[in-house]
């Protein structure tokens, strides 16, 4: 017995040391997941769908970085954190890999080793291609920050929600109401399915639209679930 309870101790520490590592990871993985799939979107639109090609892909990130601006001022926030983390994410997808560095390198036009003229052959075959991605890994990171100046309003409206949903709770079970443990799961997945839709939307859609058009009816749709939500839990607090 003093083994087992001794082992599932060392269990819960490990765990709990290991869960911020975990959650980093994640976090890391769903980022990198993003932002290829937002590569992917680019391509197919700037070489197949656009007839202005890359044109048409900086015009969208002109239009977001300047919304994007406009909000942070709106908010009372810093608007350089827009800018900021756009060229934070580009460098750590081209800063920290090397690849701006070496496309300065091979424009300078000095003589290059042997290897290095393979590398920069190429890279000068799939030059277009890295344009999109670099614009696109720019424009990820303007919408990441528009993304998270629209956080408050949902994280208010869930709070909200969530305590009139508890408030009718309370009535219901002080009247002899019956609680619904289907509808408490299905509304909480809901939630969650919502938001992931809504964050993958405004992060690689391939136009240029205000994402309060999409994070108002987001959260608007939170609120309800969340009061339907709490409304049927069914546990004691």
């Amino acid at each position: 017995m003093g083994s087992r309870n001794a082992s599932f101790h060392e269990g819960v520490v490990a765990g709990a040391l290991l869960a911020p590592l975990k959650l980093a990871f994640a976090l890391l993985l769903g980022l990198v997941g993003i932002v290829v799939v937002a590569w992917i979107v680019d391509w197919v639109f700037v070489f197949r769908v656009w007839p202005e090609g890359v044109g048409r892909l900086k015009g969208v990130l002109a239009a977001d970085l300047a919304r994007g601006i406009e909000l942070a001022e709106w908010q009372g926030g810093v608007p350089k954190a827009v800018t900021g983390t756009a060229n934070f994410l580009y460098g750590l997808v081209f800063g920290v890999t090397g690849i701006h560095d070496m496309g300065l390198r091979f424009a300078a036009g000095v003589a290059l080793s042997i290897p290095d003229t393979i590398v920069r052959n190429s890279y000068l075959a799939n030059i277009e291609a890295i344009e999109v991605a670099m614009i696109g890994t720019q424009l990820l990171g303007v919408r990441l920050v528009t993304l998270g100046m629209m956080a408050p309003l949902v994280v208010l409206v869930y709070l909200v929600a969530a305590a009139d949903g508890l408030t009718q709770r309370a009535i219901r079970r002080a009247c002899g109401g019956r609680e619904s443990a289907s509808l408490y799961h299905r509304a909480k997945h809901l939630q969650v399915m919502l938001l992931a839709m809504g964050g993958v939307l405004v992060l690689i859609q391939p136009v240029s639209i205000d994402p309060r058009l999409v994070g108002v009816p987001v959260a608007f749709l939170v609120g309800i679930l969340a009061r339907l939500q709490w409304a049927c839990y069914k546990k004691h607090l």
